[in-house]
């Protein structure tokens, strides 16, 4: 479908009352929307999201709120995800995966995307009121906890699935592949220059030593575990969602892929809490994740899983320097990237994490 509003001003009355009629949300007798008017809301570079305000012919006769998500109004961060393929991902995510998982999503009224895979529209509930989990301020443990539970949602009810991990969607494409790894030497002399003064010197560096360690971007994905959210962090969740009638959602599937499932998990325990909070519960959070995913009937053990999650954990960095590079430069993403540089590579120090991907090697 091409043709389909892909910022918040072209977004009609007439367009939001065709899809709450379509998903059984508002009844052909019911009225219609009259008016829609917008907010913006969220942190996203890639994507840009806003709350719409309805008003109906009839008092009450649909959600008075709903969410979107758009292409991100900037050339750089737009081009970046036509790039990677993140919208198309996503579209594809919330239409084909979403129904199959246990992980707690919004749902979803419209998904679109354009075949340059440079426009986007996803039209969602809205789950407000809610806290915005934020990467910057960080968390407490029991936030840290409902992630992790959500984290083995998405591992396990795509575990070893082929109708996902072989989807066309999702598919790994060697080219981007190849493509990111010759362009993270140039990311990383940006991530230097900017925050050479600012990252501590044992942080920078190991992004200096990942960037000259080729075997990172060429690791054999031929037999992927599970469904890896890729971005499974603070800003990417909203906590106490509708008033607090449930714990938590996850947003932001631009980046999902098949994978490692400790990629996630390192991912989140690094650069998605920070240093403090993983180094007092970092054990704790491991034998949830492991007991939640036995829940769900995968049975597997700490031996099993320490070598990936010692790998996962520079997933976080090479995100931070990548990302920093390539999307639009803001005060917060400045704050953002440095806080998730610093969580990744503490943990990476921490767990030898270069030294295991030799070994892999």
């Amino acid at each position: 479908m091409q043709n389909f509003p892909d910022h918040a001003d072209a977004v009609t009355a007439e367009w939001v009352t065709q899809r709450l009629r379509e998903n059984g949300l508002l009844g052909e007798d019911e009225g219609a929307v009259t008016s829609v008017t917008w907010e913006a809301i969220g942190t996203g570079q890639v994507g840009d999201s806003v709350r719409f305000h309805l008003a109906y012919s009839s008092e009450g006769a649909g959600p008075a709120t709903l969410a979107a998500k758009f292409s991100a109004a900037d050339e750089t961060s737009r081009g970046t995800a036509a790039l990677m393929g993140l919208y198309a991902k996503e579209v594809c995510f919330y239409r084909e995966a979403a129904p199959l998982l246990g992980v707690r999503v919004p749902d979803v009224l419209a998904a679109h995307v354009s075949e340059d895979g440079a426009r986007q529209v996803i039209l969602f509930e809205d789950l407000a009121p809610a806290r915005g989990g934020d990467q910057i301020a960080g968390c407490g443990i029991e936030d840290a906890r409902a992630a992790i539970r959500q984290a083995a949602a998405i591992h396990a009810g795509s575990w070893q699935r082929r109708d996902l991990l072989e989807a066309r969607w999702i598919a790994p494409q060697p080219e981007l592949s190849a493509r990111i790894a010759a362009m993270y030497p140039q990311a990383q002399a940006v991530f230097r220059e900017r925050y050479a003064g600012t990252l501590e010197p044992e942080f920078m560096a190991l992004c200096e030593e990942l960037a000259t360690t080729p075997a990172f971007f060429e690791r054999d994905n031929s037999n992927p575990q599970c469904l890896v959210h890729g971005d499974f962090r603070l800003d990417n969740m909203l906590f106490d969602i509708k008033g607090g009638a449930e714990p938590i959602a996850v947003l932001d599937w631009q980046t999902v892929t098949t994978g490692k499932a400790m990629t996630d998990v390192a991912y989140f325990l690094g650069c998605g809490i920070g240093n403090e909070l993983r180094r007092a519960h970092e054990e704790e959070l491991l034998d949830l994740w492991l007991a939640e995913m036995a829940a769900h009937g995968v049975e597997l053990s700490r031996g099993e899983i320490e070598r990936d999650y010692r790998i996962g954990a520079l997933h976080g960095v090479s995100t931070a320097v990548f990302s920093a590079a390539f999307v639009e430069r803001t005060e917060r993403g400045d704050a953002n990237f440095l806080s998730m540089a610093r969580g990744a590579c503490g943990l990476a120090l921490e767990r030898g994490s270069i030294a295991a991907l030799k070994e892999t090697a």
